[in-house]
């Protein structure tokens, strides 16, 4: 899956909000991450891993994320409900009126037999428009209430 999003968070904004793993993670992605799932496992200066789903989802995964590159978030998947692997990142560069733009993408690989296609689908279509709108509305929100 590959999308960008144009925000008007501004790029430190939006490296806080990716990198926050603190109990505020399920407030700030309150769209995109289900409380019941996530777990904190372990966490460091410029990296954790976490336990996260999308409210609704079938799917899980505990990524390992890594934001020692100023301007890139990325993610490996180190264990799956899908048993699967993948990885992905997000690129922020500054945008228009303070903003941001982020380039976003991600791979599922390996999943078991009957959910490839599921993953297929997810990754294809509109699910990449419906991602990046969520992203965007979780972004300015964070801008509005989060101001330098």
């Amino acid at each position: 899956m590959r999308f960008d999003v144009d925000t008007k968070a501004s790029p430190e904004q939006v490296r806080r909000a990716f990198t926050d793993f603190s109990e505020r993670r399920a407030q700030i992605w309150s769209r995109t991450l289900d409380p019941k799932k996530y777990e904190l496992r372990e966490q460091g200066d410029t990296w954790a891993v976490a336990r996260e789903s999308t409210p609704g989802s079938p799917f899980w995964v505990v990524a390992r994320y890594d934001w020692s590159d100023p301007a890139v978030i990325s993610w490996t998947v180190v264990e799956s409900s899908y048993g699967g692997d993948g990885d992905g990142f997000v690129r922020i560069t500054p945008g228009s009126d303070g903003g941001s733009r982020l380039h976003v993408e991600w791979t599922s690989t390996n999943a078991r037999g009957l959910q490839r296609p599921l993953l297929f689908l997810l990754h294809l279509g509109p699910m990449g428009r419906l991602v990046s709108r969520m992203y965007a509305t979780t972004l300015d929100r964070y801008a509005q209430e989060h101001r330098d």
